[in-house]
């Protein structure tokens, strides 16, 4: 009988751990100079869509423009105006180069991608003749190196301009004609990944996105449309420590876009030319406020808010 044992070798571990930190962490490193979690913080980086051929031949009433004639040069020398104002602050100013030729809604690219901590969400319009404008946006992120975490897919329905960040943990997401539960949920999820609170917004019948009623002026002041915005909404705001300034307009808010301007900064914003009463409310309350003609623009039923896709921020 053969009593020898046998010393076997153990199998050696592979002797290395990951490395263990999260993407917002990496993104610096490895991506760009990207990430926003706030409506308010310094401007850094923006991406645009220059007025370009899709602009100049379409049926104003199936793209829901205007009925009035838009001189397009004027256009696109506003649209530069509102590139420069960004520059001359600092801030980069990052254009989408191609587009489909029939889609002059493209304008308005903050419609078409959301930005996080961690990268964008690309968005999926409401309108069938909008659907389409976003895998031109995906390209321009990927040729920038910013990272696209999630592409709203199935039967959901989002766009940009349907949320809104109170801060880095806390975001509002609205639901309406361009955000239905099924785009919510992919956005709530996304989030929630990286430790934000979404409160859900009902959007107005009367409204398509939540610039349009509200906007963030600095870290502890918003201004509101008051009759349009619901209570909890204010009420968690107001719990944030926000004050909340009440548009004194209804025909400023809804013809000449008095919520609808971009902060460069806390307590600096660019606001659409034609809005007196709300210039007047904002500088009476310590509020810097720089005006800029985008006639042409809001044409579009859009304005500064709608034109400008964050890339960085803080």
């Amino acid at each position: 009988m053969n009593d020898k044992k046998y010393d076997i070798e153990a199998i050696p571990g592979e002797r290395w751990f990951p490395k263990e930190t999260s993407f917002e962490e990496d993104m610096g490193l490895y991506w760009g100079d990207w990430g926003v979690n706030s409506e308010v913080d310094k401007l850094k980086a923006v991406l645009m869509r220059r007025p370009g051929k899709e602009i100049e031949n379409f049926d104003a009433k199936e793209v829901r423009f205007s009925e009035e004639a838009i001189d397009i040069e004027l256009m696109r020398k506003q649209h530069d105006g509102v590139a420069k104002i960004y520059e001359d602050f600092g801030t980069k100013v990052y254009y989408v180069e191609e587009q489909r030729d029939d889609r002059p809604n493209a304008v308005f690219c903050r419609d078409l991608m959301f930005m996080t901590p961690e990268g964008a969400i690309l968005t999926r319009p409401g309108m069938a003749a909008r659907r389409g404008e976003e895998r031109y946006i995906a390209q321009a992120l990927a040729k920038l190196g910013v990272p696209i975490l999630r592409t709203i897919a199935g039967d959901g329905i989002f766009e940009g301009a349907n949320a809104m960040w109170v801060d880095r943990h806390t975001c509002v997401v609205s639901t309406g004609s361009r955000c239905n539960q099924r785009g919510y949920e992919q956005v709530k999820h996304q989030l929630a990944h990286m430790g934000v609170e979404v409160w859900h917004m009902q959007q107005p019948y009367s409204n398509i996105h939540i610039d349009g009623l509200m906007n963030p002026i600095s870290e502890d002041k918003i201004l509101v449309h008051a009759s349009q915005v619901p209570y909890d909404i204010l009420d968690m705001l107001k719990k944030k420590g926000y004050e909340i300034l009440e548009a004194p307009s209804r025909t400023e808010v809804r013809e000449t876009f008095g919520c609808n301007f971009v902060a460069l900064e806390p307590g600096h914003i660019v606001l659409p030319e034609g809005n007196p009463r709300t210039q007047e409310l904002l500088e009476k309350n310590g509020v810097k406020v720089q005006t800029v003609d985008i006639s042409e623009i809001m044409k579009g039923k859009g304005a500064l808010h709608c034109i400008t896709a964050y890339l960085k921020r803080g």
